[in-house]
C-alpha cells in the first residue's frame, strides 16, 4: 500500500538536490515504544516478526515486533520514503530520495548490503518487489517513470525508463503495488497535480524480461493517493474507496466501499480502510464494515497471515505503531434491560438486544449469570436463544432482596468476538427495628458507659457492629464491637467517656432484610478542679469554709482541666456584698498543654472582702466543642487585716 495526501504528493514535485547516503549502522535497542517522526513506508515481515517503518524526519528504518515494540534501529538513509521486501523476506530495500539510490539491507540485522544509484531528477520514491526485481517509480526531468534493480544482475543492475508507456505527459512519480497471489503484476497510479487530465492507472506484467502492460487509463483520472491490486480478482482499488476492473485492457468501474483515503489488502482478502480518525474493514465487495478501530493512522499494512493490522497511530511528537487484533470479527453490541425495581419471590422479566455487523447464526445462545446477596460469585441460570432480529428474553423469580444483576455474554465464534453486559434490579427487603441506648445522656469525665443495642427479626445475618466517634477531628471513628447478638437480640459495648461521643449500631443486612444504622449522641463533662495557695488559714463563715488571706496577699488560683489543643478556661470571678453575691468578671485564660492555668487575683488591699471564683469549661466558647460545658466548684475566699 503506498499513500500521499495531495499536499505531500505535490512537494515530491520539487526536484532534490543529490546527497551521499551516510554509513548505515545497525544498532540493537531495548524492547521499548519509539515515536516515529513522518512516515514513509511500512513492510511486515511474518518469518522475523518484524515491522519495518521509514522515518523521513529522522533519516532511518525502525523495527518493530509484532506487539509494537522497537527491536532495532538503522540510520543515515537520507531522504528516506518507502520501503520493500525480497520475496523471501531476507532483504529488506529502502528508496533514499536524497541520496537518489536504493538502498538493500539484511532484514535481521539491517546491515547495509548493497547500494544502488538512480540517475534521477525526482526519486527514487515508490518501490514494490516483483519478479525477482526491485522497482520504483520516479521523475526524469518533467516526467515520471518506472524503473527496477536486479540484485542478481552484474555490473550494471539498474535500469530506467521501464514504463511500457509513451508520452505519459504525469511529471509525477507513480504509487505502486503487488499481489502476492497474483506474482509478476505490478499496479501503478500516477497524478499530475497540474492538470488532472493526465493522470495515468495502469497494471503491468513484469514477471518477463521487459515490462508489458497489461490495462491502462491516461486520461480522466483524478489525484490517486492509494492503488491497490486485489488479491483474486482482475481489479485495483483506488483511494481505498474505488474498485475498477481491468480485465479488457482498459479500467471500468466495479464499486465502491464507503468514502476512505487509503487502504491495504490483505492476502485473504480484507480491506482495512483508513478513515477520518478510524480504519474500518471490509470483507470483498461488502456495503458495511466488519468492524471499526478509532485510530487517527497516517498508514498501515497488514500482516501477512492476515491476522491483525498494524497501524501508525497519531501521538505526540509523531507516530506510534499499534497493532489492531481481530480484525475478521466483529464486534458485537449487547444490551441488558432489567426493572429498576421487583419484590422478591415474584417473577421478573429481562429483555436485551445483541445486533453485530457480520449476522449470527440461528439457534445462537447467550449465558446468564445472576448475581445477588445469597449468591456472590454468581449462579448461572439456562441460556436464552437470540431471536431472529437479536432480541431475547428470560423471566426470574429472585429469592433474595437487595441488588441483583443480571449478567448476559456471548462466547464469541469465528466471526464475532466475545461480547458481555449487565443491568441490575433493586428486589425489595423488608425492614427490622434496630435501637440503641443512652441518647442525649451526660455523663462526668472519664466515666465507662454501657452502650447496649437491641436487633429485632432478621434472615441469617443476626451480627451488629458498634462504632465510636468521638467528638474532634484528632480522633477517628473506631469499631468497638462486632459479634452476633445473644437470644435475645441484644450487644453491647463500653466507652470511655472523655468526650461527648456519637456511638453507632449497624446491621448490614441480609437477602431478605435491609441494612439498618441507629446513633447515639452521648455527652461528656470535662475534668475541673482548683487549687488555692499564699493562703493563711481556711476557717467557717457560718457554713462555708473559706480561704483567709491577708489583705495585701496576692492569691494565686491554679486551675486543672481536662486538655485539649487550644482549650481555655473562664474564669469567674464575685464578690459578696449587701447580703447577696455580685459578679465581678469573667475572662477566659488558656490552658498549658500540662492542662493547668495559674491566675494571680491580685491584692485588695481591704479588709473584710469576702469573694468567691470557679473555673468554667464553656462548650464552643473554651476553644473547642468536644464536651459539654462543665462548672467547676466554688472557692471561697476572705481578706482579714
Amino acid at each position: 500500500m503506498r499513500m500521499r495526501s495531495t499536499s505531500a504528493a505535490t512537494a515530491l514535485a520539487v526536484l532534490f538536490g543529490s546527497a551521499a547516503l551516510t554509513a548505515a549502522s545497525a544498532g540493537s535497542a531495548s524492547a521499548v515504544t519509539a515515536t516515529i517522526g513522518s512516515p514513509e513506508g511500512i513492510v511486515v515481515n511474518d518469518t522475523l516478526k518484524r515491522v519495518f517503518v521509514g522515518d523521513d524526519t529522522n533519516d532511518r528504518i525502525v523495527a518493530f515486533d509484532y506487539n509494537g515494540n522497537r527491536v532495532d534501529s538503522v540510520s543515515g538513509i537520507d531522504g528516506i520514503f518507502d520501503l520493500a521486501l525480497s520475496d523471501d523476506g531476507s532483504t529488506l530495500y529502502a528508496a533514499a530520495r536524497v541520496s537518489h539510490e536504493i538502498v538493500a539491507l539484511d532484514a535481521a540485522t539491517l546491515d547495509v548490503k548493497a547500494r544502488y544509484p538512480v540517475a534521477a531528477t525526482t526519486g527514487p520514491l515508490h518501490l514494490e518487489y516483483a519478479g525477482g526485481k526491485v522497482w520504483f517509480t520516479y521523475a526524469a526531468g518533467t516526467e515520471g517513470d518506472l524503473g527496477s534493480v536486479d540484485p542478481a544482475a552484474g555490473t550494471d543492475p539498474v535500469s530506467l525508463g521501464q514504463l511500457p508507456l509513451e508520452n505519459t505527459g504525469v511529471s509525477a512519480a507513480g504509487l505502486l503495488d503487488t499481489d502476492p497471489s497474483a506474482p509478476g503484476l505490478l499496479a501503478i497510479g500516477a497524478s499530475d497535480f497540474s492538470d488532472p487530465s493526465k493522470g495515468l492507472m495502469a497494471v503491468v506484467d513484469v514477471s518477463g524480461a521487459t515490462p508489458r502492460l497489461v490495462a491502462s487509463q491516461q486520461s480522466d483520472v483524478e489525484y490517486v493517493n492509494d492503488v491497490e491490486l486485489v488479491p483474486g480478482a482482475p481489479q485495483v482499488l483506488v483511494d481505498g474507496t474505488f474498485r475498477h476492473a481491468y480485465a479488457d485492457g482498459k479500467f471500468t468501474a466495479a464499486g465502491a466501499y464507503p468514502s476512505g483515503h487509503g487502504a491495504d489488502i490483505a492476502p485473504n482478502g480484507l480491506v482495512a480502510q483508513l478513515g477520518e480518525g478510524q480504519v474500518a474493514v471490509y470483507r470483498p465487495d461488502a456495503a458495511k464494515p466488519i468492524r471499526t478501530y478509532a485510530a487517527d493512522t497516517s498508514d498501515l499494512a497488514w500482516a501477512p497471515d492476515s491476522s491483525r493490522i498494524f497501524a501508525l497511530v497519531s501521538s505526540p511528537g509523531g507516530y506510534t505503531l499499534k497493532a489492531l487484533t481481530d480484525p475478521a470479527r466483529s464486534v458485537p453490541t449487547l444490551s441488558v434491560n432489567a426493572p429498576a425495581t421487583a419484590a422478591r419471590a415474584k417473577q421478573l422479566t429481562v429483555t436485551g438486544k445483541i445486533t453485530a455487523t457480520v449476522p449470527f447464526p440461528t439457534g445462537t445462545e447467550l449465558t446468564v449469570t445472576r448475581t445477588d446477596l445469597e449468591s456472590p460469585s454468581g449462579k448461572t441460570l439456562p441460556s436464552v436463544t437470540v431471536k431472529a432480529d437479536g432480541g431475547y428474553s428470560f423471566t426470574d423469580t429472585p429469592s433474595a432482596g437487595g441488588k441483583v444483576t443480571y449478567k448476559v455474554a456471548y462466547a464469541g465464534d469465528a466471526d464475532h468476538l466475545p461480547a458481555g453486559a449487565s443491568d441490575s434490579v433493586e428486589v425489595s427487603r423488608a425492614s427490622t427495628s434496630l435501637t440503641l441506648n443512652n441518647n442525649g445522656k451526660l455523663y462526668n469525665y472519664g466515666t465507662d458507659v454501657k452502650f447496649s443495642a437491641h436487633l429485632g427479626t432478621t434472615y441469617k445475618n443476626r451480627s451488629v457492629e458498634i462504632w465510636a466517634d468521638p467528638f474532634g477531628g484528632d480522633k477517628p471513628k473506631k469499631l468497638i464491637k462486632t459479634g452476633k447478638v445473644d437470644s435475645k437480640g441484644d450487644i453491647a459495648a463500653w466507652v470511655d467517656m472523655t468526650r461527648d461521643t456519637t456511638v453507632t449500631a449497624v446491621f448490614k443486612g441480609d437477602s431478605r432484610y435491609k441494612p439498618k444504622t441507629v446513633t447515639s449522641t452521648a455527652y461528656a463533662r470535662v475534668r475541673i478542679s482548683t487549687a488555692v495557695t499564699k493562703h493563711y488559714k481556711t476557717a467557717k463563715i457560718g457554713s462555708t469554709s473559706y480561704y483567709w488571706f491577708h489583705k495585701n496577699t496576692d492569691p494565686l488560683l491554679t486551675t486543672t482541666m481536662s486538655y485539649y489543643p487550644g482549650r481555655k478556661q473562664r474564669f469567674d470571678l464575685q464578690v459578696y456584698y449587701q447580703g447577696s453575691w455580685h459578679s465581678a468578671d469573667s475572662r477566659y485564660f488558656p490552658l498549658g498543654t500540662n492542662g493547668k492555668s495559674a491566675v494571680r487575683l491580685g491584692a485588695p488591699g481591704e479588709s473584710g472582702i469576702r469573694a468567691r471564683m470557679r473555673s468554667v469549661y464553656v462548650n464552643g466558647s473554651s476553644g473547642d466543642s468536644v464536651n459539654s460545658t462543665t462548672y467547676g466548684s466554688w472557692k471561697y475566699l476572705y481578706f482579714s487585716d
